[in-house]
């Protein structure tokens, strides 16, 4: 099913949040990639986050993700899933 041109996926709908540094992208480049997969790119960690896509030296976000029980994925599990 095709929705604006965007197949869906696992992150179709979905609030995702990325943090750190990253091998494969920039931090436009990965949320371009969120927002090309039909998800939502969030800036901010909270409850209503359904990933939390961390990098090296993730910080604070990737505490805070620990303590509202986010789903935590890292680059390479990102890339995993969008298969």
């Amino acid at each position: 099913m095709m929705t604006n041109n965007i197949q869906e996926n696992i992150f179709t709908g979905k609030t995702i949040v990325a943090t750190g540094k990253f091998m494969n992208y920039t931090r436009n480049g990965i949320n371009e990639k969120i927002t090309s997969l039909g998800a939502k790119a969030g800036s901010s960690v909270t409850g209503k986050n359904d990933y939390l896509i961390v990098g090296e030296k993730a910080g604070s976000k990737l505490d805070k993700a620990k303590q509202l029980g986010v789903t935590i994925l890292s680059e390479q599990e990102f890339e995993a899933m969008l298969v």
